[in-house]
C-alpha cells in the first residue's frame, strides 16, 4: 500500500477544526498522520455510509470520531467530519 499523496478537507471539517484548541489541534495532526501512513486503520460503516471510514482516537481525554474516505486509485485522503460519538454520523448523513 503506497503512502497517501493528496489530503483533502471538506468545509465542515474545516469548520470544526477551527473552533479547537491548539492542544486539541496537535492530536488531530498526530491522528491524521497516522491515517496518511496507513489510511486503512479506520473502520469501514456500513449501509447509507458505506463511503465512509471511521477512525477513533483519544482527544483531551475523550473518544474522539475522524470520518474520512479514501481512494487507492489516486492515493487520496478526503477529511469529512470530526467529532464526539453523538450525533457525529447523523451530522454526515446530511451532507451525503
Amino acid at each position: 500500500m503506497a503512502k497517501v499523496s493528496t489530503v483533502l478537507q471538506t468545509p465542515l471539517f474545516r469548520k470544526t477544526v477551527k473552533k479547537l484548541k491548539p492542544n486539541q489541534k496537535k492530536e488531530l495532526d498526530a491522528a491524521i498522520k497516522r491515517l496518511i501512513v496507513k489510511p486503512t486503520l479506520g473502520e469501514l460503516k456500513k449501509g447509507d455510509l458505506a463511503f465512509l471510514r471511521v477512525y477513533k482516537f483519544k482527544m483531551s481525554k475523550q473518544l474522539t470520531l475522524l470520518g474520512y474516505s479514501y481512494d487507492d486509485g489516486a492515493l487520496t485522503l478526503e477529511l469529512i467530519a470530526l467529532a464526539t460519538h453523538e450525533n457525529s454520523y447523523r451530522n454526515v448523513k446530511r451532507r451525503s
